[in-house]
């Protein structure tokens, strides 16, 4: 289903099963809230959550990834999914009939690549860096393995889950950044160029598509122990295109090429299972993106909804949605992925100023992170700014 560009502002809040399932009152809490859709997390990483409304807990312990639906064995290849143990296994089932039974849509929030628990069961599937380092929690999309798993994924939430709509994030390859247990990677002073450089994987099937000097040149540009390819000092580079020199159009155009490869295979099964289910990704413009926020550079046609993350700077994260918007076809929406928990004050004039923002970026869409996580102070606010800016 298209959604055209004159359909009204849309606002879509996150949601955790677990924030629903046991809690009677969390549907309209929602409603009230001022959304017209919630997405709801189908498949997602491990968390420790904050869960303020709920009657059972406060504080909630995800401790691996885990599928909200029922696990039907048939419908899997090597990669399984694995199930909650601390939310019933029909959890997304439970949550998505009684938001509905309230009259709010629900879209199926599905991150895709960032699995420790297959990440760690499968190091040969995931993500290394230039030193050959493995980040468990990254699933990298150029082995066939991890393709097909995505593909059984979309199809098992579009046929069990029946939502009205799919969200896909991390659909593409994850990078070095990563919060995990206790982080400790912040002394040594990596610039944002290192990361994007640490964020480049060299597995077994991306290392061999790679110019011969690709894995030399990222190495010594990060240790600052060689020239980089076409320059004769040794410094720190000030973007990823000047560190790996007269090598970057290709490897830019090789790892665009896997990103790419696994969006359309996984839009060709939605619209296969489902051909009127809306499409929406988690999107960025920048080529050398990694994460949760899959590179989108050329845009993307067959989706319905572009989503641009701005959890930062407003001004930056208005150039880079007004990016998106320029990448998106006629009859696409965009959607600004806007950050309602610290450092985002609980203010609803600041949230409504930057919600017109964003507005005025191209966003016609506003994705509210966290309904589950926030604060009643800053529901209350979100629900003002809202209402200020609608």
């Amino acid at each position: 289903m298209t959604v055209g560009k004159e359909t009204p502002l849309m606002n879509v809040a996150y949601l955790y099963p677990w924030d629903v399932v046991g809690d009677p009152s969390a549907p309209g809490r929602l409603a009230d809230l001022g959304v017209q859709t919630v997405a709801l997390a189908a498949m997602y990483h491990s968390t420790r959550a904050a869960t303020p409304y709920h009657p059972a807990h406060r504080v909630l312990d995800v401790p691996h990834p885990a599928f909200y639906l029922p696990i039907r064995p048939s419908s899997w290849s090597r990669l399984v999914p694995a199930s909650p143990t601390w939310t019933p296994a029909d959890a997304y089932l439970q949550a998505r009939d009684a938001l509905k039974a309230v009259g709010l849509q629900v879209h199926a929030w599905t991150v895709l690549t960032h699995n420790s628990h297959l990440g760690s069961a499968n190091p040969d599937l995931v993500v290394r860096n230039a030193f050959g380092d493995p980040y468990p929690y990254a699933l990298c999309p150029a082995h066939e393995d991890v393709i097909e798993y995505c593909e059984r994924l979309v199809k098992e939430i579009l046929e069990v889950g029946e939502p009205d709509g799919l969200i896909l994030e991390a659909c593409g390859p994850m990078g070095f950044g990563h919060q995990t247990v206790h982080e400790k990677t912040s002394g040594a002073d990596w610039t944002p160029t290192d990361i994007d450089l640490l964020s480049l994987c060299f597995c077994t099937n991306c290392a061999p598509l790679y110019p011969e000097p690709t894995r030399a040149a990222v190495r010594a540009a990060i240790d600052r122990t060689a020239p980089a390819p076409t320059t004769s000092a040794v410094h720190a580079s000030s973007t990823i295109e000047e560190a790996l020199g007269h090598l970057s159009d290709e490897v830019r155009t090789l790892r665009a090429a896997q990103t790419t490869t696994l969006r359309q295979r996984l839009i060709s099964v939605a619209r296969d299972t489902a051909a009127d289910v809306p499409i929406t990704l988690h999107a960025n413009p920048d080529p050398w993106a990694t994460g949760a926020f899959a590179p989108l550079p050329s845009g993307e046609p067959g989706a319905d909804v572009l989503v641009a993350n701005c959890w930062g700077d407003p001004a930056t994260d208005a150039t880079r949605l007004a990016r998106l918007k320029d990448l998106s076809t006629p009859d696409q929406r965009v959607g600004a992925y806007v950050l309602a928990l610290p450092p985002r004050p609980a203010d609803p004039e600041v949230l409504a100023d930057q919600l017109r923002t964003y507005s005025k970026a191209g966003a016609t869409e506003f994705h509210l992170y966290h309904a589950g996580l926030a604060s009643p102070e800053r529901l209350t606010a979100l629900t003002k700014a809202l209402r200020l800016h609608g």
